[in-house]
């Protein structure tokens, strides 16, 4: 693991935000979606340009690698540039792990922020960089109408404050398709996070959606577990026994050792999780016995999330009943 490196936070009075499809393509936003995207990130002083290929579709709503490659690498060459959001996720960020400069990167580190599947790019450019990159809203995500004041509070504090903060719960959340109807939406009071294990842990922040930080295990992109805060989410394609294997796969690392506190996103509807589901998942677990484990927090496929920040450092405070998450460095 290289020496952590910090990009530089965004500037209040203006920067330019670069939108790259290292995954699926702009095609597939509305245009309803990109003007609202688009005035709520001008709001917040955030200038957007986008990468040459964004609009290419190809059968799997994606581009080539060439293409994909050659906007994530102009995205950090570009001196204009100061900051990378993602358009959105899909199946294939990790098409592009072994085509990416890493030393570009090194020598240009810079904010580059999405979700999902942007899990395997986020993690493998940290492992391969030592930079912290961020899982959190995609430039899709900017496009909500309602609903996204929480989301953006976490997104700023990660991405333009320095200071360490704590993560306090939502008041409420949504599984619906916004996307689909933005004026009608179901808003969901928040019972906030679940205590699974109590415990103190303070490490290193790795993780995101559990399927995409699977694919990296094996490989030389994997961040590695040592001191590490391990986050993780999934979306409605998996139910509770798929995200226990998913789980169980990641406890037979060999550096599993090193994690000192688990962070659990909350669960979309579909998947059919309870709380009570993931506390036997949990507690059948003896590798997991001493680890403080939180659970519902706001980050995943459902509204709003927080931004964490990948090779960043939190603190996991976790006893009787309720639990502080504070985020040390990002």
């Amino acid at each position: 693991m290289k020496n952590i490196t910090i990009p530089k936070k965004l500037d209040a009075k203006g920067v330019n935000v670069r939108v790259i499809a290292p995954v699926r393509s702009l095609g597939l936003i509305s245009e309803e979606g990109r003007a609202e995207a688009e005035k709520r990130l001008a709001g917040y002083g955030m200038e957007l340009s986008f990468g040459k290929h964004v609009e290419e579709m190809d059968e799997f709503n994606s581009s080539s690698i060439d293409s994909r490659i050659e906007d994530l690498h102009e995205a950090f060459s570009d001196d204009g540039v100061d900051a990378i959001l993602t358009v959105i996720g899909g199946y294939n960020s990790n098409q592009l792990l072994s085509r990416i400069d890493y030393s570009l990167i090194e020598r240009n580190p810079k904010i580059i922020c999405g979700f999902s599947d942007v899990t395997a790019l986020a993690n493998a450019i940290n492992a391969k960089t030592g930079m912290v990159t961020y899982v959190g809203p995609h430039y899709s995500t900017w496009g909500m109408r309602h609903g996204l004041e929480h989301t953006i509070e976490y997104f700023l504090r990660c991405c333009r404050e320095s200071s360490a903060y704590n993560i306090e719960p939502s008041e409420e959340w949504s599984d619906d398709p916004w996307f689909m109807d933005q004026e009608n939406r179901e808003f969901i009071k928040n019972d906030g996070y679940w205590m699974l294990n109590e415990g103190h842990g303070l490490g290193r922040v790795v993780g995101g959606h559990l399927r995409c930080l699977s694919s990296l295990q094996g490989t030389e992109y994997w961040p590695g577990l040592d001191d590490s805060i391990l986050f993780l989410e999934d979306d409605a394609e998996v139910n509770p026994a798929l995200f226990d294997r998913g789980l169980q796969s990641l406890i037979h690392q060999p550096d599993f050792s090193g994690v000192r506190g688990i962070l659990i996103g909350r669960f979309q509807k579909e998947t059919g999780m309870t709380r009570e589901l993931l506390e036997k998942m949990v507690a059948t677990k003896p590798e997991l016995k001493n680890i403080p484990t939180v659970a519902n927090m706001d980050f995943g496929h459902t509204t709003p999330m927080v931004t964490l920040p990948i090779g960043g450092t939190i603190e996991i405070d976790a006893d009787n009943g309720s639990a502080k998450i504070r985020v040390i460095e990002h």
